[in-house]
């Protein structure tokens, strides 16, 4: 797996990812919360399984020396 999830992107997941389930743990929302399990995943691994079907990246691009 090629990563595909830039920092900015990788960050926001996982504050929402976190948020989610927080809220889902704490009662504020019900269990449909834990689908913030996979932005986290997405994040904390760096690759995200739709970016390549939608041909999207948001890592920077290297420059090929």
């Amino acid at each position: 797996m090629k990563s595909n999830v830039g920092g900015i992107d990788r960050i926001l997941r996982i504050v929402a990812g976190l948020v989610l389930i927080a809220l889902t743990l704490t009662g504020t929302i019900g269990v449909w919360g834990w689908i913030g399990v996979v932005p986290l995943l997405t994040g904390v691994v760096g690759f995200c399984p739709v970016y390549p079907i939608l041909g999207f990246s948001t890592c920077p691009m290297k420059a090929k020396s």
